[in-house]
């Protein structure tokens, strides 16, 4: 692969715009909003952006926008800039939210990240300073052996080599799982209109698009962790996890 050029991303998309229909927390707060470890789990997911590098973000917003912006503006990370986009059609796909912040990133590469997904920082900074070619883009993936009841509720993942070929959640071979951590190029938003055009206004129906073209690679996380909270149990989960490990030195 060829270099995708002299510097690496500092932008990044947020997905923050649905309103999480598995996550009952009793009150209909966003999930975003939920503290992890003592911080809304938005906070989480920019400050450990922020760690890994990222500079600038781009946040969507939806379901309770306003509520959303108010906590993302009073406790976003130091030393970053964030504009906000709103995506009227939150309760659709999310391909559609991702769209919403075109004219925005489609002139640069960018982190593509999912609000409610926790990961560690070393995965995303190795993600943006990788050689992807100029219209590449690159996942971070799962390679470990999966829990059957976690797999099928995860966004699968075919290999060839590091080139990914296929991808989705009824795959019945797979390689991965999906972590729903990107380094995109913005040939991702002509795949994503290619897709819709289709009647495919998901995200994995771009990268499906991609994938058929070439563009897509696959990273594996190596031993690291990372968590897609769907649910209160998951959040529980993943908080008695990480709040069990030793802060790094």
């Amino acid at each position: 692969m060829t270099l995708a050029g002299p510097v690496p991303a500092r932008d990044a998309l947020v997905l923050a715009a649905g309103n999480g229909d598995r996550f009952q927390n009793g009150t209909g707060q966003s999930k975003l909003l939920q503290p992890f470890l003592g911080q809304p789990l938005i906070l989480r997911t920019l400050d450990t952006a922020r760690q890994a590098g990222i500079t600038s973000f781009e946040v969507v917003l939806g379901y309770q926008a306003d509520c959303v912006r108010a906590v993302i503006e009073r406790g976003a990370p130091q030393g970053v800039t964030v504009h906000f986009s709103y995506n009227p059609e939150w309760h659709l796909e999310n391909g559609l939210s991702v769209l919403t912040a075109r004219a925005r990133l489609e002139d640069r590469r960018f982190a593509l990240l999912m609000g409610d997904h926790l990961f560690e920082s070393r995965v995303l900074g190795g993600l943006l300073q990788r050689a992807s070619g100029r219209d590449g883009s690159l996942l971070a993936v799962d390679t470990r052996p999966a829990d059957p009841l976690v797999a099928a509720e995860a966004t699968k993942v075919q290999m060839d080599g590091t080139r990914i070929v296929a991808i989705g959640k009824s795959l019945d071979r797979y390689d991965a799982l999906d972590t729903g951590l990107f380094v995109c190029a913005p040939a991702l938003f002509g795949a994503l209109e290619d897709a819709g055009a289709s009647g495919d206004t998901t995200l994995s129906g771009g990268i499906r698009q991609l994938a058929g073209r070439g563009l897509m690679f696959g990273v594996d996380v190596g031993d690291a962790n990372w968590y897609d909270i769907d649910t209160i149990a998951d959040l529980e989960s993943a908080e008695t996890l990480l709040g069990a490990q030793p802060e790094p030195a």
